[in-house]
C-alpha cells in the first residue's frame, strides 16, 4: 500500500481535531444506537458493536455510558433512529473531502454540510464524485513496546492484516474493511499489546499539498464540520503543515 507517510500526517491533524470534540461519547453513542438497531444488543453477535465498544473504551468512554446507549436503542421508548449518510465534496484547492454522518434530520444536516463547505472556499458534490481516491480500511494503532518491525509484521499477518507501518511511537497495522474485526480480536487477545485506537478509516490513495492559505480554508472547514454533532467522520486528502 503506497502513501503510508502521508497518510500518518493525516491521521496526526485529524487526530487533533478529534480532540477538540468534546461530544465525542454523543457521537459515540449515536454509533451504539445504529449498530445495535442493525444486528441486535449482544456483542458476541455483533460484529459492528463490537467495533464501536472498542472505540468508545478507547477514547475513554465509562462503561456505564456504553450500557447505557445499548439498553436504549435496544428497545427504550423514546430512543431515536440516526440514519446514515455519507456526503462528498471539495475543499479550498480541490481537496477532496468525505463526510460521514447519522442524524435524526437529513434535510437539516444535509444543509449545514453544505453551507460549511459553501462558506469556506468549497462546493459540495454529487455521490462518488471523490470516493472513489480512497479505499476502506482497518487502522489499527499499537505501541511499539519491545516489538521490532519484523516482529509486529508476523503477529499481525498472521492475524489476517495486510501491512504494518512503523512509525515514531506505534505501529499502524492495516487490514481489509472485512477483515478489521478478525484482526482487531485477535491482537486485542495478545495481552503484550497496547491498542491505542481502532477504527475504519477512508484513506486516499493520493494526496495534495496546499499552500498556507489554502491549508487555513481547509482547515476551517474540517473544524466546521466535525463541530457538528451530526457529522460522525470526516477524511481528506491534503496534507497539512504540523
Amino acid at each position: 500500500m503506497s502513501g503510508h507517510s502521508k497518510w500518518a500526517n493525516i491521521k496526526a491533524t485529524k487526530g487533533k481535531n478529534d480532540a477538540k470534540r468534546a461530544n465525542i461519547f454523543t457521537k459515540i453513542g449515536r454509533e451504539i444506537a445504529v449498530a445495535v438497531k442493525q444486528g441486535g444488543s449482544d456483542p458476541n453477535t455483533n460484529s459492528k458493536l463490537r467495533d464501536v465498544i472498542a472505540k468508545a473504551k478507547a477514547n475513554n468512554m465509562p462503561n456505564d455510558n456504553i450500557q447505557r446507549g445499548i439498553k436504549k436503542a435496544a428497545g427504550e421508548l423514546g430512543s431515536v433512529n440516526y440514519e446514515e449518510n455519507i456526503y462528498e465534496g471539495y475543499g479550498a484547492g480541490g481537496v477532496a473531502v468525505i463526510v460521514e454522518t447519522l442524524t435524526d434530520n437529513k434535510n437539516r444536516t444535509a444543509g449545514d454540510v453544505r453551507h460549511a463547505f459553501d462558506k469556506c472556499g468549497g462546493s459540495m458534490g454529487t455521490s462518488g464524485c471523490v470516493s472513489y481516491m480512497f479505499d476502506r480500511k482497518g487502522v489499527i494503532v499499537v505501541e511499539k513496546a519491545d516489538y521490532s518491525e519484523d516482529d509486529m509484521m508476523m503477529i499481525a499477518l498472521d492475524a489476517g492484516a495486510e501491512d504494518v507501518v512503523s512509525d515514531e511511537d506505534v505501529f499502524e497495522i492495516f487490514t481489509d474493511s472485512s477483515d478489521y474485526s478478525t484482526v482487531r480480536e485477535a491482537l486485542e487477545a495478545n495481552k503484550d499489546i497496547t491498542i491505542l485506537s481502532s477504527s475504519i478509516e477512508m484513506i486516499p490513495n493520493n494526496t495534495v499539498t496546499p499552500d498556507s492559505e489554502t491549508q487555513n480554508k481547509v482547515q476551517k472547514l474540517l473544524d466546521m464540520l466535525e463541530d457538528n454533532d451530526d457529522v460522525q467522520n470526516v477524511y481528506h486528502n491534503a496534507e497539512m503543515d504540523e
